[in-house]
């Protein structure tokens, strides 16, 4: 007996060590992409939108498969999958490592992305199925500071392994801590769900091609133009496999995606709000790196250093929110991240060339809460937003929005950076009569890549000064127009939580006793932990 609980013990704590391990280089591996982004463009000379698939091409194939592979791993195994999962993250990584052409790269960031979507679901059904009782809740306490801390130092651990070794590092790294990751899973029991149903394999190819299509026209967007033919085609092809999935998923009996939960103003208003938030946030991650090489002729490891300033705050204030929900409703906390985030994109115009890091500092640490209040609040506040029943559906659904939301994000806020910043390069280069050779939207690409060294080697010696202060005036012109519009999404997301969830709460105490304690809209308190 006592041998047998040794080696549950033992397993315990292999399982935890695995999963803590893979999760952890999995946003390292996001925001690294992003770092490598300048050092993968100097190398093989792409255009922007191919360096912009390096990071969107994982984090799509992460939001689209989650729900898939974790219907995978209920049916053929959890610690299958989730060795299955690391296997191809390790191979992917490995071959972005030692690729030789920006084809290749795209390629295998994106199948990374759905060994990611692999790890991450199948991982946490791992520590589900290792512990029970109140050691579950200090092993999920675990795993979200390991998300946490790969968030957190994601940019810094990347900007040195760059510095140092080059930008290949940067997916080397993660191709070995998978490849130990997959040592350990094989030491660990297989546990499956004998209830598991069928992949809805309709809904996700439907779901997986519309999210592809429309991101795919914003990246393509500033480069072939907006309304170009194939540009229209693709949002064309987006809205239709948008009605095809839902019509889909309204047929089927288990669908993957059970759309009457946004028949939920509280579960719509929390999708709306974890959307604003990673607007809001992610962004900053992937291209405030090339903005402080380009403008500020930082090192990779400098920005990566100066981001700690914006992360941290994930780190440490999911612990402090999980005390603060003893006395504050969980609405008004999901309230005040949203809010938060959109006072810190506002407040983050101030940056500037040459701008110090005690002038940012506040309106990075500011975000950096609002976020880090998000992360200890909301998953917990969607899953109170619906019946006990439907608890995992809604989970699923509302992670599956959040890595959506980033995807498009990421795309979005890409797109518009290109577009604005060759829009004020065309007037303010067509005000200077020396640099009316220089082509805007080449630049604004390069800029964009943080190779503005790069663009000044083909400028003659004396117009470089001038072209150099045009090209950060535009580049950081754009960046304000686009922390405006972030500020003001998040700001009327911030409006849309508290109005519903006070209505709400105000409709839960109007109820009887009895119809007012189940969980819908306003839960005014923190969900117990398991």
């Amino acid at each position: 007996m006592g041998s047998s609980s040794e080696g549950n013990r033992r397993h315990s704590v292999l399982g935890l060590l695995a999963v803590c391990i893979a999760t952890i280089m999995l946003p390292v591996s996001l925001t690294g992409s992003s770092v490598a982004m300048p050092g993968v463009a100097a190398e093989f000379h792409n255009s922007l939108a191919a360096g912009q698939w390096i990071v969107n091409g994982y984090d799509l194939t992460f939001a689209a498969f989650m729900l898939t592979t974790g219907s995978l791993a209920d049916l053929f195994g959890r610690r299958r999958l989730f060795a299955l999962g690391n296997a191809v993250f390790a191979v992917c990584s490995l071959i972005s490592a030692v690729s030789t052409g920006i084809v290749t790269l795209d390629v295998a960031r994106a199948i990374a992305g759905i060994g990611a979507a692999a790890v991450l679901t199948s991982g946490s059904a791992l520590l589900a199925s290792l512990f029970q009782g109140p050691a579950l809740a200090r092993a999920f306490s675990v795993f979200g500071a390991a998300v946490g801390a790969g968030l957190a130092f994601g940019p810094f651990i990347a900007g040195a392994l760059q510095t140092s070794f080059g930008w290949r590092a940067i997916f080397l790294v993660p191709a070995i801590a998978g490849a130990v990751v997959l040592a350990l899973s094989f030491l660990l029991p297989e546990s499956s769900d004998p209830e598991g149903k069928t992949v809805d394999w309709p809904g996700m190819i439907s779901f997986t091609g519309a999210l592809a299509t429309l991101i795919w026209a914003l990246l393509e967007g500033p480069q072939s133009g907006w309304g170009s033919p194939l540009n229209v085609t693709a949002y064309v092809l987006c809205a239709a496999l948008l009605v095809a999935f839902v019509v889909v998923e309204g047929r089927r009996r288990h669908p993957m995606f059970d759309l009457s939960l946004f028949r939920q103003p509280q579960f719509v208003s929390l999708c709306v709000a974890v959307v604003s938030l990673v607007f809001g946030f992610t962004p900053l991650l992937v291209y405030l790196p090339s903005y402080l090489t380009s403008v500020n002729s930082e090192s990779t490891f400098h920005a990566g250093v100066d981001l700690l300033m914006l992360t941290v705050p994930t780190l440490v204030f999911p612990l402090i929110t999980g005390y603060a929900l003893r006395w504050i409703p969980i609405r008004h906390m999901v309230t005040l991240a949203v809010a938060l985030t959109a006072a810190g994109t506002a407040w983050l115009v101030v940056i500037a060339p040459g701008a110090s890091n005690w002038l940012v500092l506040g309106p990075f640490l500011v975000i950096g809460t609002g976020v880090g209040v998000s992360f200890g609040v909301m998953d917990g506040a969607a899953v109170a937003s619906v019946e006990p029943s439907r608890a995992g559906m809604a989970a699923g659904m509302f992670n599956t929005m959040r890595l959506a939301g980033e995807a498009i994000a990421i795309a979005v806020v890409g797109s518009l950076l290109v577009s604005l910043t060759g829009s004020q390069l065309t007037g303010r280069l067509a005000g200077d009569s020396a640099l009316r050779g220089a082509a805007p939207a080449g630049l604004a690409d390069q800029l964009n890549q943080g190779q503005l060294a790069a663009a000044l080697r083909s400028v003659p010696q004396g117009s470089k000064a001038a072209l150099t202060s045009v090209a950060e005036a535009s580049y950081t012109g754009a960046l304000h127009e686009v922390l405006w519009i972030l500020a003001g999404f998040c700001a009327l997301a911030a409006v849309l939580v508290a109005t519903v969830g006070a209505r709400s709460a105000k409709r839960a105490a109007e109820q009887p006793p009895a119809a007012a304690d189940a969980p819908v809209g306003g839960a005014e308190s923190a969900p117990t932990p398991a």
